[in-house]
């Protein structure tokens, strides 16, 4: 299946590190490294485009001009998993800010509820870089990017580390003008709404809960 909006990320070390997230031998503490690992890669992919502005400056020597990104950036994880990506964004990102958005998956309806919301009051000037580790049905994060364009935001991107074709299509269905980004295009949902083969629930694998 072909989704127009969608970037797989190929690099190899992106795959390396994915291939041991995926594995069920990786404990949790190697888990969050892990991820903090990948993310950092796969924000450097995320950011290859963003716009630019000069600026001046003086070196040790004279004056000169350099780049700098147009807008400040803000990552908006989904808690509570997608804050597990936070802090490796954030090494190589260290001025963004971060908002909040928490949600929840009904196991009855599987919709997606929220029960905490913080953005920065300028969030609408910035880059905004929405981030779960997991996109299944896509219903949280349609509803995670309903919430950040009601919030005034138009420059947002959606990068998760898998994806199920499900998801990518209910997201290309919901907000057909959003970029998404991902380690891996998996082949499934299961009965219960998980990836397969996936990496199971990412939030327990990160905290050590179930």
């Amino acid at each position: 299946m072909d989704f127009k909006n969608l970037t797989i990320l190929h690099h190899p070390l992106i795959q390396q590190k994915l291939f041991y997230l995926r594995d069920k031998r990786t404990n949790n503490l190697n888990f969050r490294m892990m991820l903090n690992e990948i993310s950092g890669l796969m924000v450097y992919e995320v950011t290859r485009n963003m716009p630019l502005r000069e600026r001046e400056l003086e070196t040790p020597l004279e004056k000169a001009v350099g780049y700098v990104l147009a807008k400040e950036v803000t990552l908006v994880p989904i808690l509570r998993a997608g804050l597990g990506m936070s802090d490796g964004i954030l090494r190589l990102i260290p001025h963004a800010r971060v908002g909040h958005l928490g949600l929840y998956r009904d196991k009855k309806t599987m919709m997606p509820v929220e029960y905490y919301r913080k953005f920065p009051e300028d969030i609408a000037e910035t880059e905004i870089i929405v981030i779960d580790p997991m996109l299944a049905t896509g219903g949280s994060a349609a509803a995670a990017l309903d919430f950040v364009k009601n919030a005034g935001g138009t420059a947002i991107t959606f990068v998760c580390l898998v994806a199920s074709p499900e998801g990518v299509l209910h997201l290309e269905k919901t907000h057909p003008d959003i970029p998404i980004f991902t380690a891996a295009l998996d082949r499934e949902l299961n009965e219960h709404k998980y990836i397969l083969p996936g990496l199971g629930d990412a939030g327990d694998r990160i905290y050590g809960t179930e």
